[in-house]
């Protein structure tokens, strides 16, 4: 593997599925939770907001549900 490479030369075109990827979202989320995901940042290696990604997605994928009991 090089140490560089030159693309000055190569005629390359932005990926047009990629604005379909991900989308800009604002979620209010508590501190607790924000601190466990910089937590778990620091142990992996990845970045905060791509474990909570990961992790709502293997939620929806696996259709989880939450069950809450209130109390009265």
């Amino acid at each position: 593997m090089r140490k560089e490479y030159d693309f000055s030369k190569i005629k390359g075109r932005r990926n047009p599925y990629a604005k379909k990827l991900k989308k800009q979202v604002t979620l209010r989320l508590g501190v607790d939770v924000i601190e466990y995901f910089k937590g778990l940042a620091q142990e992996t290696g990845i970045p905060y907001q791509n474990l909570i990604n990961l992790y709502l997605r293997v939620c929806a994928h696996t259709r989880k549900k939450l069950i809450l009991n209130w109390a009265s």
